[in-house]
């Protein structure tokens, strides 16, 4: 009997704290939905005012390149910093008080590049997107609106270095120089017959004419040189 009158006193406040538990329960989802209701309303005043004051929003979502913590380094560029927003963790933005014209959107970010967009907002508040081209300025590519602008690749600040190759040695122009006028040498005297009479008589005008027949032909000069140039040169790979 004692037994029994404890455990019925018992569960009465156990029911009365799970009761109480309850309510508080349900006040803290009241609070939030207060809160969250609040946020709304301040959102849709404070849109409402900037198109009163004609002043509007340009929004959109940064779709996440790899990594967790890039939107922290990120930044939205208008006009090359005329208007600047922040991007939130799930990527999206938005950027208030802006009044009609054209604007270049740009996400800036120092590992990522994205691709920029044209966003037009007329007087009557209608916006528009298109894709910005460098090439072609006034080329008109709509894109949909809110913006979504994803990453084209990383940033790539230095220029990688030239490799060494076989064509830039040969289309060297000291090597030119050097090879063209051997190969002339070389060739010319084969593309003409040494039995052709005509041929023959101007060798023998040119030797009449010579009056120092002694000194040696300016072919062989060439021919002498080059090959001591080669010699030199190979002398010095070899050092």
């Amino acid at each position: 009997m004692f037994l029994s009158y404890h455990i019925s006193i018992f569960a009465y406040y156990l029911r009365k704290m799970v009761r109480c538990a309850n309510l508080c329960l349900l006040i803290l989802e009241f609070l939030v939905f207060l809160h969250f209701f609040s946020w709304q309303i301040r959102s849709v005043v404070a849109d409402a005012g900037e198109f009163a004051n004609g002043t509007y929003v340009i929004e959109g979502t940064v779709i996440p390149p790899y990594g967790n913590d890039w939107f922290i380094k990120t930044r939205i560029h208008i006009d090359g910093g005329q208007y600047l927003g922040f991007v939130r963790s799930d990527g999206s933005f938005k950027v208030t008080n802006v009044p009609s014209g054209s604007y270049l959107v740009e996400v800036v970010n120092p590992v990522f590049v994205f691709q920029p967009a044209r966003v037009d907002i007329n007087s009557k508040g209608k916006i528009r997107a298109r894709r910005f081209n460098v090439l072609q300025p006034n080329a008109v590519s709509i894109i949909p609106y809110p913006l979504e602008m994803a990453s084209i690749g990383r940033a790539s600040y230095f220029q990688p270095r030239e490799q060494l190759r076989t064509l830039d040695l040969l289309m060297n122009p000291t090597l030119l120089l050097m090879i063209v006028p051997f190969l002339l040498i070389m060739l010319l005297p084969k593309l003409y017959d040494a039995n052709d009479p005509e041929l023959q008589r101007e060798v023998q005008n040119l030797s009449i004419l010579n009056p120092r027949p002694n000194l040696p032909d300016m072919s062989e000069v060439s021919i002498f040189c080059f090959i001591r140039l080669l010699v030199q040169i190979h002398l010095f790979s070899l050092a």
